[in-house]
């Protein structure tokens, strides 16, 4: 699990009443729903908000199926609706239940000033939700600012700025500072008494408020959150008490959370690094002769040396190997601990080639010695075709770590266009001659004999002159 998986889990059991314990003692959201609808009837009376004449209210009937009681007195059933069960001293209710949602009154771009009172859009209040420093680039005068505040009122400590376009969900709790944001972009929740913002703000990061935002958005010709779509969405609403403590078990949990997401990322990096890595000592352990223990029953391999040495000359006596391709050198081990590299009367010191000490069993040699390096087939580029049943040629996007693959794009040569000597065979391998600096070393072994497979020539060919194993 990773740390956001774990965060949003918590976040699921915080809205569903299963992070922290009930206490019967709690005034339940029912009476908190009530002084809730008696102060908006004050404000209505008093002319400060108007009547939502979609106002509804959601209970639970005799037959346990939830129902949705508008103003007009029209009732729905919306049990298709409720995702899940909630503690009996919770409510469900739409999020204008609860809050005054609204936007901002429009700013034109004629009124941006220099320099003068912030002017948030999207982008800042996603830079304020991750705690980054903001570089505010618009602003409006003083003067403009104090006209909307007397007429409109501006966000307040604890109310909440939405972000509604684009990146849908970004949310930021006001925290006093003298600023106005942009209309549509930005959707404001304004704080009450009756809830807590921090809260409301663990309902916005949760699962269970994208799955809900995600299916109100589909469809729309841009993404966009309307004031209409936020203020339908569902809310389950604990009692104030309680709200209170999952806030506070939230912000003892979250810095643990983040702990164990720093802990789970570096854990991810460290398996996805340490597989090439380890293959690799375990190759280089392998090469060095400390894979695996030696038994000295084992024939040395200067023994197998001098029998590739005959298996050459053989070759060579059947005409299959040049001698002018063969280079014969021996390297050996001085009275003085050197090393040396013979190559017919001429003998040089090649201690400084040796990378490291090898067992005694073993043998110092050129790759040469052991095998014969060629490249494939050449041809201009209108004699390859596709689709085609001569000699397929492989390339290096063929050749993958230690495996060969065919594919749609594939090209082939008619047979009497390649030579048979270069046909691949068991225990060829094959490696790109010429590729990028991360590829240099991709290599593959055939695993059989391959008729009317060859290489191009840009691909090595490394055959053995034994058979080894």
């Amino acid at each position: 699990m990773t740390g956001k998986q774990l965060k949003n889990s918590i976040l699921q059991w915080a809205i569903q009443g299963k992070l922290v314990p009930q206490d019967p003692n709690d005034e339940p959201a029912s009476v908190l729903l009530e002084k809730i609808r008696a102060e908006k009837a004050r404000l209505i009376k008093e002319g400060k908000i108007k009547k939502d004449k979609k106002e509804s209210i959601i209970y639970r009937g005799e037959d346990n199926s939830y129902y949705e009681k508008f103003a007009d007195g029209k009732v729905v059933c919306i049990d298709d609706e409720i995702p899940f069960a909630i503690p009996k001293s919770w409510q469900w209710v739409r999020l204008n239940h609860i809050a005054d949602i609204q936007s901002s009154k429009r700013v034109f771009e004629k009124d941006y000033v220099s320099d003068g009172i912030p002017f948030f859009r999207s982008k800042e209040i996603g830079d304020l939700r991750r705690n980054e420093i903001i570089q505010t680039k618009l602003y409006i005068s003083k003067e403009h600012y104090e006209e909307l505040k007397t007429k409109y009122g501006v966000p307040q400590v604890g109310d909440i700025l939405l972000t509604s376009v684009g990146s849908i969900g970004n949310y930021w709790i006001c925290d006093g500072r003298e600023f106005y944001y942009k209309d549509g972009n930005i959707t404001q929740i304004c704080s009450n008494a009756y809830f807590d913002s921090i809260y409301l703000t663990l309902f916005l990061g949760s699962p269970f408020f994208f799955q809900q935002i995600t299916s109100s958005v589909s469809g729309t010709a841009y993404n966009a959150l309307t004031i209409i779509k936020l203020k339908s969405l569902l809310f389950p609403l604990p009692p104030l008490a309680e709200q209170h403590r999952i806030v506070e078990k939230i912000q003892d949990l979250l810095p643990v959370v983040e702990q164990y997401d720093n802990t789970q990322s570096k854990l991810d990096t460290l398996n996805t690094e340490i597989t090439p890595l380890l293959r690799k000592s375990i190759l280089q352990e392998a090469i060095q002769g400390k894979l695996v223990p030696q038994d000295p029953n084992d024939e040395p391999a200067s023994i197998l040396l001098q029998r590739i040495k005959e298996e050459k000359l053989r070759l060579i006596k059947e005409g299959k190997l040049k001698k002018k391709d063969v280079i014969d050198s021996t390297i050996f081990r001085g009275d003085d601990n050197k090393y040396y590299e013979q190559i017919g009367n001429e003998t040089k010191e090649i201690t400084e080639e040796i990378p490291f000490e090898i067992p005694i069993s073993w043998e110092w040699c050129r790759l040469r010695d052991i095998c014969s390096i060629f490249t494939g087939a050449t041809f201009r580029k209108d004699e390859a075709k596709t689709n085609f049943q001569g000699v397929r040629i492989l390339r290096g996007g063929n050749i993958l770590p230690f495996e060969i693959i065919q594919k749609a794009d594939d090209i082939f040569l008619s047979p009497e266009q390649v030579k048979e000597g270069i046909l691949l065979k068991q225990n060829d391998i094959i490696t790109p001659a010429v590729t990028s600096l991360e590829n240099i070393g991709k290599m593959a072994r055939v695993e059989q004999d391959l008729p009317n497979v060859t290489v191009g020539g840009f691909v090595f060919v490394l055959r053995p002159h034994y058979p080894f194993e």
